[in-house]
């Protein structure tokens, strides 16, 4: 072989990039995006699996191949606990995540399952494009994360004993609430409070170690807890003191050092997951109901008046306690509270 054609070679060999259309250049290695949740295909099964495939999916597609996504679900890269800590360091791409899994290491985002403060899947999504969505971006931003794709779920109530429809039935109980701020309103209902991940909730059912779990009608269906529960209350209405933001985020340390034109194509395709999500969470909203009847349990559904008493004692307890923690905790509350329910 000639001089000219080996340095020729060598020199395509030592940038890959160049075989690549110019408007995308080759990642390194696959963004892998770590999660709780069962996995499946992207047909069947949980939706925020789901989710998680179509964006990896789309933005393989529309970058030719140059940015690949690998999905990891339940937690077979990383436990859940350690990812926002991981993201935040740059040592995790991408988790799909409970925002307030993370009100531990940064108490704001305590804010993410603040009972009563969002009642309807219209209000949680009108954060985005408000004054609290701005707020909590630039927070996440400072503490080194990027919201990708926003993700609200209503939830319910499932109850190995009683129907949980008030708080005042809680009382005696041991209760998972999902942060710790619905640990609070159930603690001042009377309930004793368990904090642990959803994906441990079936185990603590069945052993008893939880009597009440509180959480995503997506997760009272994906991790089987109709096998272990005998009540669940869930609002048919769409209306319920339990919403939680769960977004898809990104480390900002490896965001920041994709190209822009890659930065721009992952955050167009998280927009566009937004509306699956949605479609997703209503879908598991409406056939929850058959899941647990099927299972023999009884189906309850929120009255207003019972609403009304959870977010009264939320207001007075967790709504209280967390404006109280800090000045960007009540600044972040104030402007939640603007938002239109």
């Amino acid at each position: 072989m000639d001089t000219t054609r080996r340095t020729l070679l060598t020199g395509l060999a030592a940038a890959p990039s160049l075989l690549v259309p110019a408007r995308y250049a080759r990642a390194a290695e696959p963004l892998k995006i770590s999660h709780q949740f069962p996995g499946g295909s992207d047909k069947d099964g949980d939706f925020r699996h789901r989710l998680s495939l179509r964006f990896a999916e789309q933005v393989d597609k529309r970058s030719n191949g140059a940015l690949k996504v690998n999905v990891y679900p339940g937690s077979s890269l990383m436990k859940v606990n350690a990812q926002f800590s991981a993201i935040r360091k740059g040592a995790l791409d991408m988790t799909l995540l409970p925002l307030p899994y993370a009100g531990g290491e940064v108490a704001e985002l305590n804010i993410a399952l603040m009972p009563g403060l969002v009642t309807s899947y219209e209000q949680g999504y009108a954060w985005k494009k408000s004054e609290v969505g701005k707020a909590l971006t630039d927070l996440l931003a400072d503490k080194g994360v990027v919201i990708v794709t926003w993700i609200w779920q209503a939830g319910g109530a499932a109850s190995r004993s009683v129907p949980i429809i008030a708080p005042e039935d809680t009382k005696g109980l041991k209760f998972r609430g999902g942060s710790r701020e619905m640990d609070m309103v159930a603690k001042a209902a009377g309930a004793t409070t368990l904090s642990i991940p959803s994906n441990e909730t079936y185990a603590a059912m069945q052993t008893g170690a939880v009597d009440v779990v509180t959480t995503s009608a997506t997760s009272l269906i994906s991790f089987r807890l109709q096998e272990v529960s005998k009540h669940l209350t869930i609002s048919k209405a769409g209306k319920s003191y339990w919403f939680m933001l769960e977004p898809l985020l990104m480390s900002k340390a490896i965001f920041d050092k994709l190209p822009k034109d890659q930065q721009a194509l992952i955050m167009t395709v998280g927009a566009e997951m937004e509306k699956f999500a949605l479609e997703g969470a209503r879908a598991d909203d409406a056939s929850i109901s058959d899941a647990y009847i099927k299972a023999g349990a009884k189906v309850y559904d929120l009255p207003d008046a019972a609403l009304a008493k959870w977010v009264s004692l939320s207001r007075t307890t967790a709504w209280k306690d967390y404006a109280e923690r800090s000045e960007g905790c009540a600044k972040l509350l104030k402007l939640a509270e603007k938002v239109p329910a």
